[in-house]
């Protein structure tokens, strides 16, 4: 064994919301989901960790975490699609509280705050923790007709889920709003996490890269171990075409939603979206940071409406 490593008690660039800002207490998290001990052993270190290199240790650790922190009773997800993780996913959600709150006194909470996720994905994620933390309710778009298969079966399986979420099928492979925000509907946010490599060939480098790194040596091929389909890891273009695009179509929907976000993974890809939203005259542009473990994560959102109409639409609907 080698010589224990002093790890951060609290996890300090985590939101101050976040429930993981502590270490993983396997205990708890074991008495919670009792098929996680198989995957439990002490590191090199002597603390018990999982093998986060083993997709099914992940499965169980995500598993675990959604059961004991958000009462989420039946999780599952196909084989080979994206295993989130799950405390930088909380850190979008808490932050986006963080934004409303600026057009309010407090947090609006309640299943009267409703948000679009683009891209649900078949986790479900996002939806799960904004409707344990906030009481918000979702409507979740994907293009992927097994996601979409998938997230109904979980909001099915979890009755408080079920009643405060809708999943809706994006059947334009190039649109983000049309065809799922109907005409005189609103929400007071929309949250994506856009594919951000441009190409298979990008994303399995990026993975070797990753592996590299947290191994100390070359791994033999691409093991992409939180999973990923192309529209989940790769798209044309990038995530900076992706997110001019989405954009572009965001000012036909300009009165429909309160803020639009998205994440975005790489630095370089903030100055073409300011200029983007420089052109489509969004009113209110705002970059948020998130730190990540080794890692600066960030979201931008922009609004289109003045200070006048943002107070409006406080008033009528919160």
């Amino acid at each position: 064994m080698q010589k224990k490593k002093e790890h951060q008690k609290v996890k300090f660039q985590l939101h101050h919301r976040s429930q993981h800002r502590e270490r993983y207490n396997f205990d708890a998290l074991i008495k919670s989901s009792p098929e996680l001990a198989a995957f439990v052993a002490p590191n090199k270190y002597g603390d018990d960790s999982v093998d986060f290199f083993n997709p099914k240790a992940v499965l169980a650790l995500n598993k675990a975490l959604l059961k004991h922190h958000y009462g989420i009773a039946f999780w599952e997800i196909p084989e080979h699609y994206l295993c989130p993780p799950i405390p930088g996913r909380a850190d979008y959600i808490h932050n986006i509280a963080d934004l409303l709150k600026e057009n309010g006194s407090e947090i609006p909470k309640g299943n009267h705050i409703r948000g679009l996720d683009i891209g649900v994905g078949a986790s479900c994620i996002y939806p799960i923790i904004g409707h344990y933390e906030y009481g918000w309710s979702f409507i979740g778009s994907d293009i992927n007709e097994t996601a979409i298969q998938s997230a109904k079966g979980i909001a099915q399986q979890n009755p408080n889920l079920k009643s405060n979420l809708e999943i809706r099928h994006q059947e334009q492979s190039n649109a983000f709003f049309n065809g799922i925000l109907k005409p005189d509907e609103k929400v007071d946010f929309i949250m994506c996490n856009p594919p951000f490599h441009a190409s298979k060939e990008e994303a399995e480098k990026a993975s070797l890269r990753k592996l590299k790194n947290l191994k100390g040596k070359r791994p033999s091929k691409a093991q992409l171990n939180f999973g990923g389909q192309q529209n989940e890891l790769w798209t044309k273009g990038g995530e900076a075409r992706f997110i001019k695009d989405m954009i572009y179509e965001s000012r036909n929907f300009a009165k429909q939603c309160l803020w639009f976000t998205t994440l975005v993974s790489k630095e370089t890809t903030l100055k073409p979206s300011y200029k983007v939203l420089e052109k489509v005259k969004a009113t209110n542009v705002k970059t948020v940071e998130m730190g990540q473990g080794q890692k600066i994560s960030r979201f931008i959102a922009w609004t289109f409406l003045s200070e006048k109409e943002q107070k409006d639409w406080v008033d009528e609907r919160w």
